[in-house]
């Protein structure tokens, strides 16, 4: 077997991923492995609870995608029990989760990705003179002056000088594939320090409607914000006029910083709209739905398919289709009781550990065996990339005109060809694209809540079939959401009125999956096979990649002491529910 380069865990994600990749003569990456090194147990957890309750577990997976978990959970138990929510509470839902979408990607594009590309201690050697003239000439951001740069720059020699890195810390600074001028490593880092502060007013949505940030409230058959102009703890003006403000905050961050951001470092790796892609494959299960929360015709991000890079065949994919929706664990520590070789769709889905690899630190992976904790779910027998790349690719598709406008613009501005758009760099790109979709969305609908108010439309819980009595002696539901990592997929089997299946396939399930049983690879592990890396060593041209699929792990821990022997599993932020 080719000696391997490993590196584990990779930084800057939420939880614990190991790539392993093989080089050939000229540092060429011909194979890639990807290993999620994290167990988790949620499912059996959850089997046999209230269906009600769900939500309150399944965002415990994590602690950062605490909402979208608890979307696709309510929706599953809403599509099993045939409940219809009204108007208003869907007008919420998307307030929430379009809020959700711009918090997660500005925090993701500067504190996750974007030091990827800019050098900070480089930043030190740049002239605030000429970074303000080019904050200047990108866009109306207010802070624009030389000396609010020279105070950016002595906050980071600060940094450098305590021989403490902090939050700059674990990155290859001076490596010879930072290309950025020091100005605008300078601009960048400003930006960085900047979007630290602004996420208290990027909250302050899920803090109003969900009474708490992270891990809101939420509940089945609507939302647990009622509207009341004239109470004090009802959605009324101060609350509106609240939330109005902190939707201007997210637009102008993303129209005069996070945008031109991208614009300005983008030129000068531009041979990345060659790298990354890998695949050529996109699902998405849609997001953002009309007054119908289960009509697909009226999501903003439609249901689709894309195979092959094929834009002009766009197939909507049915989530219940047992045939084409499975999952395999030919290369994951798990055991299903026909067989590794069988695919299930998750309403059949089982979740049993069987780990088989060595015990850690290991040196190395045993990619022929098990070596993963992610399972590799499959459409039609397919490896599917999911995430921003795949959404946009989907409007773009179907015709979405602001959609449409952006992807030509940035195309244009960067003069790239739209094959661009299938690499590391148009999925960096994509991200912002639909930042700006979701942002101005947000104001949307904000002013359609206004009006549905206006009109005395103030329901926001249908509780018709809240009571198990009401409920069919069987049911299974299938809840989406399109998480900013991508599609998130939530399929429940409910017997007696408690839960008797529960299976979550994640968006970094799909992308980080292991090999399946036809030893096809998993987005990740696709993506990087072409990749030059100038300095092994310093491999920074893996977490490139990676880091533009924004990696999520975390769920369930498998806790080993330094002999390698198992103290059992904890499951994170799930003490209070659980003692």
């Amino acid at each position: 077997m080719p000696e391997r380069i490993v590196i584990d865990p990779i930084t800057r994600i939420e939880g614990h991923l190991r790539i392993e990749a093989s080089l050939d003569e000229n540092n060429v990456i011909n194979q890639a492995y990807s290993s999620g090194t994290m167990v988790r147990g949620i499912e059996t957890i959850l089997k046999g609870r209230d269906p009600r309750e769900a939500w309150a577990f399944t965002q415990r997976a994590c602690g950062v995608c605490t909402t979208v978990h608890s979307f696709a959970s309510i929706r599953a138990v809403e599509d099993a029990l045939k409940i219809r929510i009204p108007k208003t509470a869907n007008l919420i839902r998307n307030l929430m989760i379009a809020q959700q979408y711009v918090h997660d990607h500005v925090m993701h594009f500067y504190h996750l990705h974007a030091l990827d590309w800019v050098d900070v201690v480089a930043s030190l050697q740049a002239d605030p003179d000429a970074t303000a003239s080019i904050q200047q000439s990108i866009s109306p951001w207010h802070n624009a002056s030389p000396s609010y740069f020279t105070g950016v720059q002595k906050k980071v020699q600060a940094i450098v000088d305590s021989g403490q890195l902090s939050i700059f810390a674990n990155a290859y600074w001076g490596h010879p594939a930072y290309k950025l001028p020091p100005e605008i490593n300078l601009l960048a880092v400003a930006h960085y320090l900047e979007a630290l502060d602004w996420q208290k007013e990027a909250t302050k949505i899920h803090t109003i409607f969900g009474g708490k940030n992270p891990h809101p409230n939420f509940v089945v058959g609507g939302v647990p914000m009622p509207i009341d102009l004239n109470s004090d703890t009802a959605l009324n003006a101060e609350r509106l006029s609240i939330i109005s403000d902190s939707i201007d905050s997210m637009i102008t961050f993303v129209d005069q910083v996070y945008i031109p951001d991208l614009l300005a470092i983008a030129p000068y790796y531009l041979e990345y709209g060659g790298i990354g892609e890998g695949l050529g494959n996109f699902l998405t299960w849609g997001e953002f739905p009309g007054e119908d929360n289960w009509d697909t015709s009226k999501f903003l991000v439609p249901r689709a398919v894309i195979l092959d890079r094929d834009l002009a065949n766009i197939q909507e994919p049915d989530p219940n289709d047992f045939k084409l929706m499975q999952e395999y664990i030919t290369h994951s520590w798990y055991k299903y009781g026909d067989g590794d070789g069988v695919g299930l769709h998750p309403w059949n889905g089982e979740t049993a550990f069987n780990y088989t690899g060595p015990k850690p630190p290991y040196e190395l992976l045993e990619v022929e065996q098990k070596y993963s904790w992610l399972k590799s779910p499959r459409w039609a027998e397919k490896s599917m990339e999911v995430g921003p790349l795949a959404r946009v690719l989907a409007m773009y598709a179907s015709g979405h005109a602001q959609t449409k406008e952006l992807v030509d613009l940035v195309l244009k501005t960067l003069d790239v060809p739209i094959t661009a758009v299938f690499s590391t760099l148009g999925r960096t790109a994509a991200r912002a694209i639909e930042t700006k979709v979701f942002a101005d969305s947000l104001r949307t609908y904000y002013n359609d809540l206004v009006a549905e108010i206006s009109a005395g439309n103030t329901d926001t819980f249908n509780g018709e079939k809240w009571e198990p009595h009401t409920w069919p002696a069987n049911a299974q539901g299938f809840g989406y959401m399109e998480a900013p990592r991508g599609a998130l997929g939530h399929w429940i089997v409910i017997q007696g009125g408690k839960i008797d299946n529960y299976q979550m396939v994640v968006p970094t399930t799909w992308n980080g999956s292991p090999r399946d049983h036809l030893g096809q690879p998993g987005a990740y592990e696709a993506s990087l096979v072409g990749t030059k890396l100038e300095k092994p060593e310093w491999p920074l041209e893996i977490l490139r990649t990676i880091h533009s699929f924004d990696p999520c792990m975390a769920c369930a821990v498998h806790m080993v002491d330094a002999s390698g022997k198992s103290l059992g599993e904890a499951g994170i932020g799930l003490n209070v529910l659980l003692h």
